[in-house]
């Protein structure tokens, strides 16, 4: 993809404060850090969402993530790591090829650490988990 900055990225048009490379994945500094340490994983292959992305793929890079975020903890004293993956605009993905973030978190670092849940109403729960159940098996 030519207008991918990933890719570009993957290509070495564009340098990366590389961490960590093998044949599936890359990972390296965001530009952009949340908070020191911030690092992303990304496929080298160009996949838009999760949901295009080939198992072993996907696979190589959760191994990649647990290994950088290991290291990224250490390295910056973090008390928790986020590992999170937005998939499309309403979910808050900005680049359109499928990436990891591993955010180093630190106590009381002013971020958001978790999102209002609201509850079901009676009966909706069942009936949503029929649907995913049914969903799995099509």
């Amino acid at each position: 993809m030519a207008n991918c900055i990933f890719c570009r990225i993957v290509q070495g048009e564009i340098p990366c404060a590389k961490i960590m490379e093998d044949e599936h994945c890359l990972s390296f500094l965001d530009i952009g850090p949340i908070n020191a340490g911030h690092a992303l994983v990304i496929p080298k292959k160009h996949y838009p969402t999760l949901f295009e992305v080939p198992d072993e793929d996907l696979a190589a890079c959760a191994t990649m993530a647990r290994a950088v975020g290991k290291a990224v903890l250490k390295v910056v004293g973090a008390a928790g790591l986020n590992f999170l993956q937005n998939n499309f605009r309403a979910a808050g993905q900005l680049v359109e090829h499928a990436h990891f973030h591993l955010i180093p978190r630190h106590e009381n670092d002013g971020f958001l650490t978790s999102w209002p849940g609201k509850a079901y109403a009676v009966g909706e729960m069942e009936k949503l988990l029929q649907k995913v159940h049914a969903q799995l098996q099509a």
